[in-house]
């Protein structure tokens, strides 16, 4: 039986979005809109934009940026019809001066007209591409999910941006790796091909230690651990940076856009 990416039938990034929107669907949007890009949310002021910018462009590995809004702008009509920044996402985390002190579905009520919002990829989006190169995903017929660790690996820091890099982790059976590898270094804005395979311990990951994961993730036999750089990173950094407020997105309830993924495939 080959793998699925979700029990779910929706299909169409707007009807999805329209769902959320309604909360009527909530959760983890991996596996919705099999063939779209999912992103990563991130909402600062315009006062330090441009400085993290920078930072995103120093560090594109794990920061893809597809679309920079304008101050106060939360319809982005580059990344899908009728979608509101605000309220089209599963859910928000508000941090202020670092610390979490909300989470929300709407972003509405809090929403300023100084901030500017960064949509960058997430490797949610290459998961369809590797199924459809017959790249056989035998985490998702277990039931698993991929699982984050944070590397001893460094971003390149600007300002007051800095941090480890944190990786997604998905484990495949070696021929599968190399097609995988393959297959995602196609997808640059979806943080393209690993950034480190096996030998975990040489980035400083224990795999008994996951810093988040959105289920149980195991080795099986005969399985390698294949480590994408992943859109916590940026996060990470935000936080650390101690703003007076920034907004990202729930984790694993990512920005569904109307982007094909194969829009922006290269080398094909």
């Amino acid at each position: 039986m080959p793998a699925r990416l979700s029990k779910f039938p929706l299909e169409h990034p707007q009807q999805i979005r329209n769902l959320i929107r309604e909360d009527k669907v909530k959760g983890s949007t991996a596996g919705l809109a099999p063939g779209y890009i999912q992103c990563n949310l991130l909402i600062i002021s315009a006062r330090y934009a441009e400085e993290f910018f920078t930072y995103c462009e120093k560090n594109s590995k794990v920061c893809p940026i597809i679309s920079r809004s304008n101050p106060g702008e939360f319809v982005v009509p580059d990344l899908g019809d009728d979608l509101d920044l605000r309220t089209d996402l599963g859910g928000y985390c508000i941090f202020e001066r670092g610390k979490a002190v909300q989470e929300a579905t709407s972003i509405k009520e809090i929403w300023q007209d100084d901030f500017v919002s960064f949509a960058y990829g997430c490797s949610f989006s290459f998961e369809y591409a590797l199924l459809k190169e017959g790249v056989d995903l035998a985490y998702l017929r277990r039931g698993q999910r991929e699982a984050l660790y944070i590397t001893n690996i460094d971003t390149t820091p600007h300002g007051r941006f800095a941090g480890k890099i944190v990786a997604s982790m998905r484990p495949f059976h070696p021929t599968d790796a190399i097609k995988a590898i393959v297959v995602t270094e196609k997808y640059p804005l979806v943080h393209g091909a690993p950034i480190h395979v096996a030998l975990p311990h040489l980035i400083g990951v224990d795999l008994t230690k996951p810093y988040e994961t959105l289920g149980p993730v195991e080795l099986a036999e005969n399985e390698i651990p294949l480590f994408w750089a992943c859109g916590v990173t940026p996060q990470r950094a935000l936080i650390n940076a101690d703003l007076p407020i920034c907004i990202t997105h729930k984790s694993a309830n990512m920005l569904i856009t109307d982007i094909l993924l194969s829009d922006f495939a290269e080398g094909d």
